[in-house]
C-alpha cells in the first residue's frame, strides 16, 4: 500500500512559477510509475507528466511540455512537479498517483494507476 500527500498548490499570476511535492510512504517508492494528473471544474481528470524510475524516462502532455518537469527523490520518497510560465488554462486540482511498473496500460491511462492523493488546488489568475 501507498500513501500520497501533495503540498505546494496556491495562487499565482500567469506566467508565474509554482512547485508541486508528492510525499509517499508505504511500499518501496521506487519501484512505482510516478504521475500528475489534473481536473478542472467541470472537466475529466486528465494526465499531466509521470516519472518512470526503471527508465528515468519522462513524460508530459502536449499542454505542459516545455513549461512543466517532472522529478522525483528516491532518497525522500518524494516526486515534483516545477510548473513553470502558468496560464490561467492551468486552474486545476493537481493529483499525484502511483501504479505498477510493469502495466500493460498506456502511461496516461488513469486506470494504470492505483494510488492517488487528495488532491491540491492551483489556481492562475490572468
Amino acid at each position: 500500500q501507498v500513501q500520497l500527500v501533495e503540498s505546494g498548490g496556491g495562487l499565482v499570476q500567469a506566467g508565474g512559477s509554482l512547485r508541486l511535492s508528492c510525499a509517499a510512504s508505504g511500499r518501496t517508492f521506487s519501484s512505482y510509475v510516478m504521475g500528475w494528473f489534473r481536473q478542472a471544474p467541470g472537466k475529466e481528470r486528465e494526465f499531466v507528466a509521470a516519472f518512470r524510475s526503471s527508465s528515468g524516462i519522462t513524460y508530459y502532455s502536449d499542454s505542459v511540455r516545455g513549461r512543466f518537469t517532472i522529478s522525483r527523490d528516491n532518497a525522500k520518497s518524494t516526486v515534483y512537479l516545477q510548473m513553470n510560465s502558468l496560464k490561467p488554462e492551468d486552474t486545476a486540482v493537481y493529483y499525484c498517483a502511483a501504479g505498477p511498473s510493469g502495466s500493460y496500460l498506456p502511461i496516461g491511462s488513469l486506470r494504470r494507476y492505483d494510488h492517488w492523493g487528495q488532491g491540491t488546488q492551483v489556481t492562475v489568475s490572468s
